[in-house]
């Protein structure tokens, strides 16, 4: 076998090993066939449903934990609680006066399916529904206040300000204290979704009190839906002065037990910057204390009542009678939309823009997905734009391309010579060895060259799966006809004649789905087959044999995979086709790619013969 036909082997078979590897490591998600985008959890509590609240000794950045207490609550304080209801262009649900919680809110913008007309996503729900997910905000008891002195879970909060919250109306609720206390809470949210949350105390006692403003998320139980996939994160997100931590649930409950009676706690101490609150496969909720103030930052899992919990609570506050003490902190609860929270982190939110899970390749993914969103920005399609990226990323890599093309061609004019000194050395390995470095030698060929840009598209790939995969932007997002959803794999199949037939495509991750692929799976398998078919196959049976099976098991192999990426490996193997036809015939070898066909077809005959 002359040295050409060796590197494309090899270069062929390790690509096809890695992404056996990954596939097998790294499987695409099974996914139901009505996929719930909610954040559902399991709402378990040994009293009832369990309402997170947070009083206890007066913490501060130095101080010690809150006391992650949990109040049993009746689904007629909560789910059917006093609301006031937010209405904004992006989001719409409600405030509970009990406690006043964030528990009640949608995204107007995300559909749970592809179908328009499907339920909008939920983000938040109220203990009492199916998946407890919640915000709350308090003041934690210092010196000369006792726990019925400050607001709790279940606090009757009253309307002192507005009636529905949107983007031009803030709220303000008010609860007055028997401790001769007066607490207001002013609510406010942007044009997206970032909530601001400003708390104060109005000291119209005798006596001078203190206390800490705290922020909570609690969520009851594992989401659901969780995927449990390794390309993904899903729990746990902090940043603290510049150091990003990510746990998953099962990651809490190994917490190292805390103060507080069974629960499991992680604590931060952060001095200037920081942020903590849990992410989901495309949306997130985080609490965000002024940029520059320390806070300290807790992580915490109850294992009586299964509530994941995340706590920022800042400075204790000393509040002399007649004053006025006042803590503002943000909520940020949506979607992760890459321009969005870009604009929040320009505006001082420390490496927000690292909440999307990037991963090891993030110098990759990063750039990556940046010009992928600008070019859909500018051409308005998902799909044209993977495929004017792979146009791109094939231009930056043309250079090494034409290089190893070139040295491809000559190879070609070579193979006479390399006859010649196979027919001259005969059994001597050694010398025929030494005669084809001195032939390459002599005409400037590198044999490896043909390597280089096969294994350059690998951590590409892997980057751009990444990317696929785990960024809002590519969830729903439209090609044309039946792919109507890059983030997904492809919706035609085989089975049904692709679309034909009256029945549906066998369900996406499972063994038929596997077998009955679509239209991009069997195009990514011709794609191949005819970049292949540019050179005569190997002389060598077995190896003739791994070549002409490499397409097809790559096409049912990537066939589970995001159409996304499977449109961006169609792009890569037509343009690489092109650049590889056009280049060697530059050079003048003419490759025979009907001829190649038809003699691929023929050493099956042969074979077939001789085995009769």
């Amino acid at each position: 076998m002359d040295s050409q036909n060796k590197n494309l082997l090899l270069a062929t078979a390790l690509s096809f090993v890695v992404i056996l590897i990954w596939f097998v490591l790294f499987p695409p998600p099974e996914q139901a066939p009505q996929e719930q985008e909610t954040l559902s959890e399991t709402a378990t509590a040994e009293n009832g449903d369990g309402v997170a609240s947070a009083p206890g000794t007066a913490p501060d950045p130095g101080g010690s934990d809150i006391a992650a207490n949990t109040e049993a609550g009746s689904p007629a304080a909560t789910t059917e609680a006093p609301r006031l209801q937010i209405d904004t262009p992006r989001i719409e649900g409600s405030i509970s006066l009990t406690g006043g919680r964030l528990d009640d809110l949608r995204l107007k913008d995300y559909n749970v399916e592809v179908d328009p007309d499907s339920p909008i996503v939920q983000i938040l729900s109220p203990v009492g529904s199916d998946n407890p997910y919640y915000a709350l905000y308090g003041w934690a008891p210092g010196s000369g206040l006792g726990l019925d002195a400050v607001p709790g879970a279940n606090t009757a909060w009253e309307i002192a300000e507005g009636e529905t919250l949107t983007t031009e109306s803030p709220v303000t609720l008010e609860w007055q204290s028997p401790a001769g206390l007066t607490f207001r809470r002013e609510i406010s949210v942007d044009e997206n979704y970032m909530f601001t949350v400003t708390q104060s105390v109005e000291n119209t006692s005798d006596a001078t009190v203190s206390a800490a403003p705290y922020g909570i998320v609690a969520r009851h139980g594992e989401p659901q839906n969780l995927k449990n996939f390794f390309i993904l994160h899903e729990g746990l997100i902090a940043m603290a002065d510049g150091e990003l931590s990510e746990y998953g649930y099962d990651d809490m409950t190994d917490f190292e037990v805390s103060a507080t009676e069974g629960a499991r706690a992680e604590v931060t101490q952060v001095t200037e910057n920081g942020w903590i609150g849990f992410t989901d496969h495309y949306w997130m909720t985080t609490l965000v204390p002024n940029p520059g103030s320390p806070f300290k930052q807790t992580a915490k899992y109850d294992e009586r009542r299964n509530i994941y919990q995340t706590e920022a609570v800042q400075r204790t506050l000393t509040i002399a009678p007649g004053e006025t003490a006042e803590s503002t902190t943000q909520l940020f609860a949506g979607a992760k939309e890459w321009d969005t929270i870009r604009d929040y982190q320009q505006n001082g939110i420390d490496r927000f823009v690292d909440a999307i899970d990037w991963g090891w390749f993030f110098f990759l993914t990063k750039p990556i997905f940046a010009v992928l969103h600008f070019l859909n920005n500018l051409i308005g399609n998902m799909g044209v734009a993977i495929i004017v990226l792979t146009l791109g990323i094939k231009a930056l890599l043309f250079p090494l391309a034409y290089k190893s093309y070139v040295s491809m061609a000559k190879m070609k004019e070579l193979q006479p010579e390399m006859e010649k000194l196979k027919e001259q050395a005969g059994d001597d390995r050694q010398k025929l060895q030494q005669g084809m470095m001195e032939l390459y030698k002599k005409n400037k060929v590198n044999p490896a060259s043909g390597c280089l840009p096969i294994l350059m598209q690998i951590p590409i790939f892997f980057s751009l799966y990444k990317v696929i995969f785990v960024t809002i932007e590519l969830r729903h997002a439209n090609f044309f006809g039946p792919f109507n959803d890059l983030s997904s794999p492809d919706p035609t199949s085989i089975y049904n004649l692709f679309g034909a037939l009256p029945w549906g495509a066998p369900d996406p991750g499972t063994l038929m789905a596997t077998i009955f692929i679509g239209i991009l799976p069997i195009l990514l398998g011709v794609s191949m087959y005819l970049q292949q078919k540019l050179n005569p196959a190997p002389t060598e049976p077995t190896q003739a044999m791994i070549f002409a099976w490499m397409p097809w098991v790559f096409m049912f192999m990537l066939g589970s995979f995001a159409s996304g990426l499977v449109v961006y490996w169609i792009s890569n193997n037509t343009i690489t086709f092109i650049q590889q036809y056009t280049i060697m015939r530059s050079q003048g070898y003419k490759p025979d790619i009907l001829g190649n066909i038809k003699s691929g077809f023929g050493r099956k005959e042969k074979a077939q013969d001789d085995k009769s």
